[in-house]
């Protein structure tokens, strides 16, 4: 029965899709995880940008409200942003 009900008034449970980590890019000393986000049928741009200053590693998460069709496109588009982010804002990422 719970899966009737389920169907009728929605599930709690987040639906997530399980997706291989895209690799790194380095950008003027910058790292770039692209790590865009499944919504449904379409990608999140999405990625984190990391840079270690004084040993210690500083980490800015960048999310849009831009979305994809394919992860492939999503994961380009993340990188894009992200290189257009540290060229404009450069340590001023991390606060």
């Amino acid at each position: 029965m719970p899966s009737f009900f389920s169907r009728i008034f929605g599930s709690s449970a987040p639906t997530t899709r399980t997706e291989a980590a895209a690799s790194a890019i380095v950008h003027n000393d910058f790292q770039i995880i692209p790590e865009p986000i499944a919504e449904g049928a379409v990608y999140r741009i999405a990625a984190r940008i990391e840079k270690t200053i004084d040993g210690e590693t500083k980490t800015h998460r960048l999310i849009r409200a831009d979305t994809r069709s394919t992860r492939d496109e999503a994961v380009d588009a993340s990188v894009a942003k992200a290189k257009q982010a540290i060229d404009q804002l450069g340590l001023a990422l991390f606060g």
